[in-house]
């Protein structure tokens, strides 16, 4: 890594930041990165069962279902009180599903839905006074979303998963221009194909073949560089 980008990036040593979705390829290696850079990670997992795959040393580790509007109201009721800051919340869990429009049941595309967009939108709504606060500390709060290349290019096959991630997306950018008078930044990352092995874990149907895809750690690191740059955006031609 260039030494100048090592350097910039020291501003997020002591931020603490939450990584939903830390038990997921995408976010134990959003988790390691950050607190590689001395950051003070939370980190969620869906269940007790995939919480063992948080890293042991988190500064928390807590247990957030995304399709339950009740395990998210909780999760930021108990942050919303903590004296802790909140400095940062990284968007790392998804599902997929494969399948015609035809084929792919209502309740697939409903559970797409509450896990890529309306469960984390609800979570980023009800943390906002946590992020607040951190913005009135000078404290560079920010929120990351991961709407991928699909919510630039939806595919056939995929219909109801490019629906969920194109929703999360448009959440996304009318959210950043709102958050920017309060201080807080909201980025959206759309990397293309990575392999983070989330095409073979599949909830409907199975994987076209992509071809090999990107490296979760050289992704990650990309985007966790779109922070510490105060970019605004992270479209597929950045990755």
């Amino acid at each position: 890594m260039n030494p100048a980008i090592i350097e910039t990036m020291t501003n997020l040593r002591d931020k603490r930041i939450l990584v939903v979705g830390g038990s997921g390829a995408f976010g134990q290696e959003f988790c390691n990165q950050l607190m590689n850079l001395g950051a003070q990670v939370l980190g969620t997992a869906r269940s007790n069962e995939s919480s063992v795959r948080l890293r042991a040393d988190l500064a928390q580790r807590l247990i957030l279902d995304l399709e339950s509007p009740e395990s998210i109201s909780n999760v930021a009721a108990y942050l919303n009180a903590t004296e802790e800051p909140l400095d940062g919340i990284v968007l790392a869990a998804g599902l997929v599903a494969f399948g015609s429009i035809a084929e792919t049941p209502a309740l697939v595309a409903e559970k797409l839905l509450k896990v890529n967009a309306l469960g984390q939108m609800q979570l980023v709504s009800l943390l906002l006074p946590k992020l607040v606060q951190s913005a009135q500390s000078a404290r560079e709060p920010f929120v990351l979303s991961i709407s991928g290349v699909i919510a630039e290019v939806p595919m056939a096959g995929l219909a109801a998963y490019s629906a969920s991630k194109t929703a999360l997306l448009g959440y996304a950018q009318a959210a950043a221009k709102e958050l920017r008078k309060a201080g807080v930044s909201w980025i959206d990352a759309r990397p293309g194909h990575t392999e983070s092995g989330l095409a073979g874990r599949a909830i409907f149907g199975t994987a076209p073949n992509f071809g090999t895809g990107k490296d979760v750690s050289s992704v990650v690191e990309r985007m966790i560089n779109g922070i510490v740059g105060a970019e605004k955006d992270l479209p597929s031609t950045s990755f």
